[in-house]
């Protein structure tokens, strides 16, 4: 959906206090702390935003943070479980304000991490930059899609399948789909002001995921360690514009 400036205004209100609140959160993660405690420090956080939760109850979801450990890709459930050195952690958060939705995600490592974790945290942030860098009015959502699984292949990792990008507004997913593997030129192009939510979902060795025990948590089918980055942004002539900085 095409959206006014005075609407690309309010979301980037949105996509900001969204970002401030996941920057604060993302620097508590280390040994010793258990996810619970960090979607605890994100509800403090938007209770003084003065915004809501975009996560909080949708399909029932029970935090308002997502917390993604080692081979859980995307939307895992907050535990009681603590970090462990090593862990590889994706956080995926949005927020509410004015009736504008944002959504991001980043992940990091606790502590000492792999070579093999760094590289696939490196490589999953660089699939984002690079696809936000086609992006521009005209641009179709197969050149982001393409544009994303080329890179992360061709630096030996894999794109889950199942899990997409989407539209964003006033609704937190919206048209279109923007899956993170396909073919240059094909699918919906791109208009001035359409405002989308790009995000690489990454891993070692799997293409797919399945649901966890828990009825949220996407884990990868083989185990192996998965990655998430996310911004929200929106489609200019000349470029795209990122919606989702602090």
């Amino acid at each position: 959906m095409k959206h006014s400036p005075q609407d690309i205004v309010a979301m980037r209100a949105s996509g900001q206090t969204a970002a401030r609140i996941l920057k604060e959160v993302a620097l508590r993660v280390q040994a010793g702390i258990t996810p619970k405690e960090l979607d605890r420090i994100a509800r403090k956080e938007i209770e003084s935003a003065k915004v809501k939760p975009a996560f909080l109850g949708y399909d029932k979801f029970p935090a308002v943070l997502c917390v993604s450990v080692n081979s859980v890709a995307v939307h895992g459930a907050p535990s009681d479980i603590e970090f462990c050195e090593g862990d590889v952690v994706g956080l995926d958060f949005g927020v509410i304000k004015n009736g504008w939705y944002s959504d991001l995600a980043i992940t990091v490592g606790v502590g000492q991490i792999s070579s093999e974790a760094q590289k696939l945290i490196t490589v999953c942030k660089t699939a984002l930059e690079r696809a936000i860098s086609v992006l521009k009015e005209g641009v179709s959502v197969g050149d982001i899609s393409s544009t994303i699984q080329t890179y992360v292949e061709g630096n030996g990792f894999l794109v889950i399948r199942e899990l997409v990008g989407h539209g964003i507004g006033k609704n937190l997913h919206e048209l279109p789909h923007v899956p993170n593997f396909g073919k240059p030129g094909i699918g919906e192009v791109l208009e001035e002001g359409a405002t989308i939510a790009i995000e690489p979902i990454i891993s070692v060795s799997d293409e797919h995921v399945e649901l966890d025990s828990d009825q949220f948590s996407w884990r990868t089918k083989k185990g192996s360690l998965a990655a998430h980055f996310e911004h929200t942004v929106v489609v200019t002539k000349e470029g795209a514009d990122i919606l989702t900085l602090p």
